[in-house]
């Protein structure tokens, strides 16, 4: 298949909780969950060039991948969501989510992809940590436009293998593409 020119249109954003084995560090992933309402996603590249002057110039660089700071907009954040990777507790008699100050956060992988002119890229971030959303809110006016939620997040390289994002490709095989949203990818563990 011939690679995309263009790509547009964020769709079909999910999450899986990341845990962590006290004792190996190992991390496992959750089965991947629906995010719903995916509105607009930007990832800024962390990391500062390495730069050393000698000789009255510039004598030596280096780049310095340190993941992105992510910010995506989604039409609502799940409760499931709240609970799961922002640490929210459902008070279960009333069912009331509180938002406590000691609330312990999940590192998540984000999955998400961007529709092309042949065919959708699908992306993972292996190792995201959010920060809690801002409320808004406004007085509703004749329009009924929507309010958004917007999640901000950094996704760091995983520890063990330094990884950061992966994407499909327009030679990705079939199996991969399709099961892209069952299971967070591992390069090398899937059969062709």
């Amino acid at each position: 298949m011939p690679e995309n020119k263009v790509v547009f249109g964020l769709k079909n954003a999910h999450y899986a909780v990341i845990t962590e084995d006290e004792t190996t560090g190992e991390l496992t992933y959750g089965t991947p969950k629906p995010l719903p309402g995916s509105v607009e996603l930007s990832l800024e590249g962390r990391g500062d060039p390495a730069e050393f002057y000698a000789d009255d110039m510039l004598y030596y660089s280096s780049s310095n991948n340190q993941g992105y700071d992510g910010t995506l907009t989604i039409a609502k954040l799940t409760d499931e969501f709240k609970q799961e990777v922002l640490g929210e507790e459902l008070e279960e008699t009333d069912s009331v989510l509180i938002e406590k100050q000691n609330a312990k956060p999940q590192n998540f992988a984000l999955m998400f992809e961007f529709d092309g002119d042949q065919k959708a890229v699908r992306h993972l971030l292996y190792n995201c940590s959010a920060s809690r959303p801002n409320v808004t809110g406004s007085t509703r006016t004749s329009s009924k436009e929507p309010s958004t939620s917007e999640l901000s997040f950094v996704a760091a390289p995983r520890e063990k293998d330094k990884a950061v994002k992966v994407s499909t490709t327009a030679d990705t095989t079939q199996g991969v593409y399709d099961t892209w949203y069952e299971s967070v990818y591992e390069p090398g563990t899937t059969a062709a």
